[in-house]
């Protein structure tokens, strides 16, 4: 289990997105803790990069929280989380940066096929061992 400087417990319930149907889903999840959605981010795609953690230094809310990333390249990056998707706010760990203007993506999958051709592989060939071994399974 991941360790954050935010309680989830401290985090007000009145978060007023309830009424606007357009932020209820996040990928299929609440938007009330982005802390929680950043952890299932990093479990999804650890195994496709060198490091990920959900920050331990940057403030976590429920509707921002920041990613720590190290592609296979050896490249470090952070990235915020928001409804709004995923994006690099720094080129290194625990930062952002104001001056960066990148786009957001709707996915971590997006984000990270566009800065690592490591991650891209990795993931890719995982994919398709997935399917070898629900084709094996459709066979039997």
């Amino acid at each position: 289990r991941m360790e954050t400087d935010c309680n989830p417990m401290e985090l007000p319930d009145n978060t007023g997105f309830e009424e606007d149907s357009d932020y209820r889903d996040f990928e299929g999840t609440d938007v009330k803790d982005m802390r929680l959605e950043a952890e299932a981010v990093v479990n999804d795609v650890l195994f496709a990069v060198s490091n990920m953690f959900v920050s331990k230094t940057l403030p976590c809310a429920e509707d921002v929280a920041y990613i720590n990333v190290e592609t296979r390249e050896r490249n470090r990056y952070c990235l915020e989380l928001t409804e709004a998707g995923l994006r690099v706010v720094a080129y290194d760990f625990d930062q952002t940066d104001d001056r960066l203007q990148t786009p957001y993506h709707e996915t971590v999958y997006s984000l990270l096929d566009s800065l690592s051709p490591a991650y891209r592989e990795v993931f890719g060939n995982a994919l398709l061992q997935r399917l070898e071994a629900l084709k094996k399974e459709s066979q039997s």
